[in-house]
């Protein structure tokens, strides 16, 4: 550690920090513009100007000057201050200063810099310059005479992203930010620009003009629109939410959002369940909830156990799974299923299903093998994590499946199963490299689990992590990546066919007589038996809200508190921000309401008695925000199979549209048209 001391007070800091680190470390506010703690040093806003002891009696830029041991740093100066608020009268020449129409208003770095750090009044009265706004696209709002080239958007793509699409061009004050060619952002991670932009510059599009940040409810809370349990904050006004931004978590997203979580925020308004409807006559009426109710009960009476279903959708908390579970262990059935899309998940072992390597200890790995996913579509924060890992040397990644841009370099070394024999054997030249590597991993991902073979996929995967060593009592390399939020926490609570029980494809076809579907709206509805009565409980007139014969309002995660276990296997909460609409309620309440109305009442009256029984069902729901890093203690696998020689398929075909909230989204239709449409176009 080196000594340093700041404005007299004695820190120590780690080789290699620069002084405004240190600054930080001391307590001590620094101003800055450029700088960002996770991007490369620029050291060209000039802002966060420091007075060094045994230095060139003039300020320096703190974020570009290494510390020494003994340095002695003064960050108040009368010649500090002098030469900050010179640099804010500098950078406030071409600024247009339209603050009242500004959305980032509020929230500006740089009007929060000028009050503190800046002068009172200007000795510039030439014009200011003014530059053309860029159109990046759907998703950020350009207003680039803002702009003051702290180049923080510029870095963040290449860097974060992994999409360097952002440069400058020209110089001095003809220096303009933008793409090179006109043309969007196509990077899933394009919404953090506008959260590391410390100007107006680059704003959010679907939001703009819509409120100030001083009308927002904040509410923290977890992203339930992919898997990797994203912390979020809420910002709601009256009964609507109007944004999404993310929270710091070191361990899960760092400080970064998807694009798709971010925006499709105006889906949670569209096509919205908020009454109940009973199909009479082979057409769906308005209803109450005793009607439903009604209805619900005298379709059941008669109907054996085993010929009542349940299916468990992608979006649901783990509060309405136990509560559906239970209900239907009440009834006398068996047939339970989470896995809507038919992935081949061994609920086993816990190991078996989740990310157990851990999404931070993808910095770790030196070797990575992807089956059967595409991280970048699926889970773009682990993407940017991996290409995190990949910038720091000495990773080598190659992918089993469709050869895809994941914005670092892959090597391709197949498109089927046939691969992994090769790699089981030795025989492949990347058994070697997986072989040689300390801390190696296997990524499975859900275009490989969701076929007939991917039971042998699994079982194949997990013999190649033991054989190349990735087993070990300090390190687990072996990964299973979700694309569904609720289908750890449905795994946990082993929301599975029970003993004689049916899966999602056994139900189909008349499988069973009652089919309840709780948000399950990426099966194919078509294939349910004609004469299967159909429930369905979800908050978005989708899929399964169109073959139902009743439909009971549920609440989004918006509106609710649940429970939900991201793919690594941490259990998080996210809290209600908002009410539902109309008539829809929690869905937790509804089933406990209908175990009440049959005479059959489920246990627990609140969400407490309700987690309690969680915690009894799995002890794992009382690790809240806790995940313990394990190592693998036994390797025998799974149970295996043949594999098919058939290429793996993309589990994600359209990033922007994956659920019934993207669905309704229009600024998701819009990106799908920008960035989806013209890909399919050109491929047929």
């Amino acid at each position: 550690m080196v000594k340093v001391t700041v404005d007299g007070i004695d820190v120590d800091v780690p080789p290699g920090s620069n002084v405004l680190q240190a600054c930080e470390a001391a307590g001590k506010e620094v101003p800055r513009f450029c700088y960002h703690e996770r991007l490369s040093v620029a050291g060209n806003c000039r802002m966060c100007l420091v007075e060094i002891e045994k230095a060139p009696p003039k300020p320096f830029a703190s974020c570009a000057y290494p510390v020494n041991e003994g340095m002695v740093v003064h960050t108040d100066t009368p010649m500090v201050k002098k030469a900050r608020a010179g640099v804010m009268e500098f950078l406030l020449i071409n600024h247009p200063l339209d603050c009242p129409i500004c959305d980032q208003g509020g929230e500006c770095d740089l009007q929060d810099q000028a009050v503190g750090y800046g002068r009172d009044g200007s000795r510039y009265t030439e014009a200011k310059r003014a530059v053309k706004d860029k159109d990046l696209g759907p998703l950020v709002k350009t207003v680039m005479t803002r702009c003051i080239q702290c180049t923080r958007c510029i870095r963040f793509s290449a860097e974060i992203a992994g999409t360097p699409e952002l440069g400058a061009t020209a110089r001095g004050e003809s220096m303009e930010v933008g793409t090179y060619v006109q043309m969007a952002l196509t990077s899933e991670l394009s919404g953090n620009l506008i959260d590391i932009c410390p100007v107006g510059a680059l704003t959010s599009k679907p939001y703009a003009f819509v409120a100030r940040p001083w009308e927002l409810k904040k509410t923290d809370s977890v992203d339930v629109l992919d898997a990797v349990g994203t912390n979020i904050r809420v910002d709601a006004r009256g009964p609507e939410v109007l944004r999404i931004l993310p929270r710091l978590n070191e361990d899960v997203n760092e400080e970064w959002l998807a694009d798709k979580s971010r925006f499709s925020v105006d889906g949670l308004k569209r096509r919205r369940l908020d009454s109940v409807w009973v199909k009479r006559d082979g057409k769906l009426v308005k209803s109450g909830w005793e009607d439903a109710f009604e209805a619900i009960d005298a379709r059941l009476k008669g109907v054996a156990g085993e010929r009542i279903g349940a299916i468990a959708g992608d979006l649901c908390d783990a509060e309405s799974m136990l509560a559906l579970k239970d209900l239907m262990s009440a009834l006398g059935s068996a047939n339970t299923d989470c896995r809507q899309d038919g992935a081949a998940l061994d609920g086993t072992r816990r190991e078996f299903y989740t990310f157990n390597t851990s999404i931070a200890g993808i910095e770790a790995a030196d070797a990575i093998l992807l089956v059967g996913c595409n991280p970048r579509r699926e889970a773009p924060l682990i993407n940017a994590r991996v290409l995190k890992r990949w910038r720091t040397g000495g990773l080598k990644v190659a992918s089993v499946g469709p050869v895809a841009d994941l914005t670092y370099p892959v090597e391709a070394i197949g498109e089927g199963p046939a691969v992994l024999a090769g790699l089981l054997d030795g025989s492949h030249p990347f058994a070697s490299v997986l072989k040689a590597a300390k801390h190696p991993m296997v990524i499975v991902g859900q275009g490989a689990l969701r076929r007939a073979d991917g039971a042998a996929v699994l079982a194949s995967a997990w013999k190649l992590a033991e054989t190349v060593g990735a087993l070990g009592a300090e390190w687990h390399g072996f990964n299973v990546l979700h694309t569904a939020a609720a289908r750890v926490g449905g795994l946990d609570l082993g929301f599975l066919p029970g003993a004689g029980g049916k899966n999602v494809a056994a139900m189909m076809g008349g499988g069973v007589d009652v089919l309840w579907l709780l948000g399950t709206d990426e099966i194919d509805t078509t294939k349910i038996g004609a004469d299967t009565f159909v429930i369905y409980q979800g908050h978005h007139g989708d899929a399964g809200a169109a073959r139902a014969d009743v439909i009971l309002p549920g609440a989004a995660y918006t509106e609710k508190n649940g429970t939900y276990v991201n793919t690594e296997g941490r259990v998080q909460r996210g809290q209600l921000a908002i009410y539902p609409p109309g008539e829809a309620r929690e869905d937790w309440k509804i089933l406990r309401a209908f175990s009440g109305w049959l005479g059959k009442p489920l246990p627990y009256d609140s969400i407490e008695a309700l987690r309690d029984r969680l915690e009894t069902v799995n002890p794992v729901f009382a690790r809240l925000d806790i995940l313990p890093r394990f190592g693998c203690a036994d390797v025998a696998g799974p149970a295996g199979g043949e594999m098919s020689p058939v290429a793996f398929e993309p589990a994600v075909a359209n990033y922007y549209q994956t659920d019934v909230i993207s669905r309704a989204s229009p600024t998701m239709a819009e990106c799908t048209a920008t960035y989806v449409a013209p890909l399919k176009a050109a491929a047929e």
